[in-house]
Formats: C-alpha cells, structure tokens, sequence
C-alpha cells in the first residue's frame, strides 16, 4: 500500500504520511469495485489541492483573510477525509493562526504544508498505481 511510513516533522511528530484506516474506509464504501470510487476521490485530491495552495498564496499577498481562511478548512477537511494526518493538521495550524493572528505569522506554514502535500501525493499515487 505504498510508503505508509512514520515520519518526524517539526508540527507533527511521528505522524504517518497516510492513514491506512482512512483508505480502508474509502474502499468500504465501494468495495466492489476496484478502488475505482478510491482511485476518483484521490484524483480529485490530488487536482484540487494545488489550486487551493496556490489560494492561500494569493491571499497571502492580498491580505484577505477571509479567503485563506477558507482555503486552509477546505485543505483540512479534505485531508482529513483521505488520511493526510500530517497534511491535516499543518492546514488546521493554518486556518487557526488566520483566524487568531491574521496573516503575519503564516509564509513558514505555507512552505510546510507544500512539503506536506509532496509526501501525500507520492503515497496517493502509489495507491492508485501512478
């Protein structure tokens, strides 16, 4: 099931990259047929993600915190629901400091939860064949 391996990170220590329980799930709720609804969920994933990266970028810039905000929920969440336990919880340090502290103390975040993303997505592609 590919790299499922813990790794140290300086948010979250000793987290998996993937949650194999989170996956299990997936496949449960369509467990005939293939990995087919897996493989489309983390298709969708992996294609939205970046967009909403690029999202907090821009609003980086812009100073609007309102839609960053909802950019790093919309990471979490979905994180969240496909196991990126470490991905998760960078994204939630995200939206609460956005929320909390405004914009000031979040570039480092950005950077981290883009490294977050990388490791994801080399294990999401692995599960899917890619």
């Amino acid at each position: 099931m590919g790299r499922l391996i813990a790794k140290a990170m300086p948010a979250v220590q000793n987290s998996l990259v993937i949650d194999p329980s989170a996956i299990a799930e997936l496949r449960a709720l369509n467990p005939d047929d293939g990995d087919e609804f897996l493989r489309d969920i983390i298709g969708i994933y992996l294609e939205d993600t970046p967009a909403r990266i690029v999202e907090l970028e821009e609003c980086l810039t812009s100073g609007d915190v309102t839609r960053f905000t909802r950019a790093a929920h919309s990471i979490k969440g979905s994180s969240a629901n496909l196991g990126a336990v470490a991905l998760r919880a960078v994204a939630e340090e995200l939206e609460h400091r956005s929320r909390v502290q405004g914009l000031g103390e979040v570039a480092g975040l950005i950077a981290q939860i883009k490294a977050e993303f990388a490791r994801a997505q080399a294990d999401l592609n692995v599960l899917v064949g890619r």
